[in-house]
């Protein structure tokens, strides 16, 4: 399981603590320094049913920056993924890949159903 991160959102660090108050073992990565690869965000489109803007952090300075409300329907996936893999901070976090599950964002309820 791993688990991308933005080391300064609470939202991440409650998600954290619940995989470890779970004894999940699991690999963290800073998703500023190492964001998803395009094959974890391919399988992560997939288990939200290929809706591509469930994948973007539309709260996020920096998707308001780029203006990309306005542009996202225009964005082919392969261009989304780029901007996602170049960009980390556009991605919804936390950002959790299973064996056979996806998450974005942290839902206890759901994260308990599939993980324990």
């Amino acid at each position: 399981m791993i688990v991308y991160v933005y080391g300064k959102c609470s939202t991440c660090k409650d998600a954290l603590q619940f995989l470890k108050n779970c004894g999940i073992v699991f690999k963290e990565q800073e998703i500023t320094k190492n964001p998803p690869s395009i094959e974890e965000l391919h399988l992560m489109l997939g288990y939200q049913n290929n809706i591509l803007k469930k994948l973007f952090n539309t709260s996020g300075l920096l998707y308001k920056e780029m203006q990309l409300k306005e542009k996202i329907q225009n964005l082919t996936v392969e261009q989304a993924l780029l901007l996602f893999h170049q960009h980390g901070m556009l991605v919804k976090r936390p950002f959790l890949l299973g064996n056979d599950f996806g998450f974005l964002g942290f839902k206890e309820t759901e994260w308990l159903k599939k993980i324990k």
